[in-house]
């Protein structure tokens, strides 16, 4: 009998070409199902909403008026809410994590960063209707007796900007909104930051270190150049946490579909407003078409902000 002429070494590699196969193809099916999935939310929405961009048209975007009596709806109110919000909580929460980042990479002891950094870990696990209820129990009647009544005798009279720091003392409004949102996405964008800045080759800081950089330069020339993708990574992420809240901010924002210019006004926003009103809508009533609508508008917005920060940094990249 003749031996096969096969060798282990072609036997190895049939194997191997196959297992590439397979894995290729089981990873081109998860890309797939991903891009699938993600159409088939926006393909839901947009069917839903259909009943009210045909009852209300473009209109539907810029009217503020949100009345089920009268089958009046618009998305104006909720989307001036929604944008508001996740602005202020991206300018209070963006340089607290950045700050805790470089404490954590640069200052602080091995032990004290890794202690911290499980902290921040922790908190990022914390549910959202947990800060919701921390915030209307303790920031609320905080920022009522406090906060509030203090800017609205400084800030309020100042030219300008005292019309942002005007109004009755309520507690909930914009502003609560926006903190509330901002202690919630803190611990997401520093852990991103923290990350960011362990994986940094030391021999660059060294580098700049022994060039006589005070420690700011090498943050601010070494450190951030190198890391801007992956910081604006992490903003991205916290703000898309922002924009998609929806227990926290119901609690502290007030729910009133009201546009003001005064961060202490109670607003509303698109996910506030759907988590209040959709268990109430029946299945095809305008309402519920509305809200779908507000969904979908929601996913453009998110959409939108992802694409802003992917031009953003082509540009800066095109512009070295």
């Amino acid at each position: 009998m003749e031996r096969s002429a096969t060798s282990p070494s072609a036997l190895t590699g049939a194997v191997k070409g196959n297992g590439d196969a397979v894995f290729a193809a089981i990873v081109r099916c998860s890309a797939a199902l991903i891009l699938l999935g993600l159409g088939g939310m926006v393909a839901v929405m947009a069917w839903g909403a259909r009943g009210a961009f045909a009852r209300f048209g473009p209109g539907f975007v810029f009217d503020k008026a949100w009345n089920p009596v009268t089958q009046h709806f618009g998305a104006a109110a909720p989307m001036f809410g929604t944008v508001i919000t996740a602005l202020l909580a991206i300018l209070l929460a963006v340089p607290l994590a950045f700050g805790i980042a470089v404490w954590l990479t640069e200052i602080a002891s091995a032990r004290i960063a890794g202690v911290i950094g499980t902290l921040i870990q922790l908190l990022a696990a914390v549910p959202s209707i947990i800060f919701g209820m921390w915030g209307f129990a303790v920031l609320v009647p905080f920022m009522a007796h406090y906060v509030e009544p203090l800017a609205s005798h400084t800030l309020g009279r100042v030219p300008g900007i005292g019309t942002l720091f005007r109004g009755a003392p309520y507690g909930t409004g914009f502003l609560t909104g926006g903190m509330i949102l901002a202690v919630m996405i803190t611990p997401f964008i520093c852990a991103v930051m923290r990350d960011v800045f362990l994986s940094m080759p030391a021999v660059l800081k060294e580098s700049a270190y022994g060039l006589g950089m005070t420690r700011w330069e090498v943050v601010r020339r070494i450190i951030l150049p190198w890391s801007r993708s992956s910081v604006v990574g992490g903003v991205m992420l916290g703000l898309g946490r922002a924009l998609g809240e929806t227990m926290a901010i119901t609690f502290v924002i007030g729910n009133a579909n009201h546009i003001g210019w005064s961060l202490f006004s109670p607003g509303n926003t698109i996910a506030s407003l759907i988590a209040l009103e959709f268990p109430e809508s029946a299945v095809g009533s305008l309402k519920f078409s509305s809200l779908m609508a507000a969904g979908f508008l929601l996913m453009l917005i998110s959409l939108g902000t992802l694409v802003c920060s992917r031009l953003l940094l082509r540009t800066k990249a095109a512009g070295r």
